[in-house]
């Protein structure tokens, strides 16, 4: 491995490709849950003095860190991590907010002559600070529950078609089964007036940086059982004690924490409606098809500069020091 870049270095590479733009860079890893990105960061922070922003709408939470895969103290302690745990479950977090506040720790970073280093699975994340964010009005409280007590009561089909009359291109566009953006379109269109996609066609300026994106798309076989062997070390690593913890405080489960992928399996061991092994295998199939869903995103929504077809390992990483090298420090 070459000798590790300095601080000076990162900005001296920065300068030499002013010439053609001179946008501090920024690099992107990306991919489904349980490919690998969380330990490339980490490998790529510690040789280009990086600092890893976090991109994933759950690892936000600092009652989630098992059943996120969070960083552990030990990872941070190698390299700065940013926007991990900061929120409590009973809060809601937002993409916007989230924006705002990754905007200024890339601002930091860059300031320190450190790499900054996005990564995460939410792709309306990245491709939020990238491509910049619709300026859709806070949506009130009461018409949030209004949406979720109506898709609760009618069910994806009947909801889609409250929907369509309020906004026939989105129910049109959207599956009955996508229970969220169904349920974001609704509440839109009901608080404002103007349809979603209305509002998405009234970007906000995006970011004044140059992104480079790193994409693992890992052969899905492969992938499902990184996911399997994952969530069974979560349960090792007392993820039922989490779960126990959050089921204590009686919070709303519409809030965004109690989605988190495989919460609602162990809750319902917890409260007593299924045994452990089948609240497991439902929860490792729910991360499955979470990591299927995060594929699809990513194929259809991204055009990454650099695509890992397999999970993180010595060689991946030794190709993603070079990519970095050739293609983020001097390109």
């Amino acid at each position: 491995m070459s000798r590790r870049p300095t601080p000076e270095t990162f900005l001296a590479a920065s300068r030499r490709g002013a010439s053609r733009d001179s946008s501090p860079r920024v690099l992107v890893i990306a991919g489904p849950t349980a490919s690998g990105k969380t330990a490339l960061a980490l490998e790529l922070a510690e040789v280009f003095d990086g600092t890893v922003i976090n991109a994933d709408s759950r690892q936000v939470y600092r009652d989630l860190r098992v059943l996120t895969a969070r960083p552990d103290a030990t990872v941070e302690e190698r390299a700065p991590h940013r926007l991990y745990g900061f929120l409590d479950a009973a809060e809601r977090g937002s993409v916007a907010n989230w924006r705002t506040l990754a905007l200024d720790e890339i601002a930091v970073a860059a300031r320190a002559g450190r790499l900054p280093i996005l990564v995460g699975g939410t792709g309306l994340y990245i491709r939020a600070i990238e491509q910049g964010l619709a300026p859709v009005p806070e949506i009130a409280d009461e018409i949030r529950h209004e949406a979720v007590d109506l898709h609760r009561l009618l069910g994806g089909v009947g909801f889609r078609e409250r929907l369509a009359e309020l906004d026939p291109a989105a129910a049109q566009r959207l599956f009955p089964g996508d229970r969220q953006r169904l349920v974001r379109a609704y509440e839109v269109v009901r608080a404002t007036g103007i349809p979603l996609a209305a509002w998405q066609r009234r970007l906000h300026p995006s970011s004044p940086y140059r992104f480079a994106t790193i994409l693992f798309m890992p052969p899905r076989e492969r992938l499902y059982a990184a996911c399997d062997a994952r969530f069974v070390r979560m349960i090792k690593a007392n993820a039922l004690g989490e779960a126990a913890a959050l089921a204590c405080r009686g919070l709303d489960p519409d809030l965004p924490a109690m989605k988190a992928v495989g919460l609602s399996e162990l809750l319902r061991y917890l409260h007593g409606e299924m045994p452990l092994d089948a609240a497991i295998a439902a929860a490792q199939r729910a991360t499955r098809q979470y990591a299927k869903r995060q594929t699809t995103w990513f194929r259809h929504q991204t055009a990454p500069d650099l695509t890992l077809a397999k999970q993180f390992s010595q060689d991946l990483l030794r190709s993603s020091l070079r990519f970095v090298r050739e293609s983020v420090l001097t390109g």
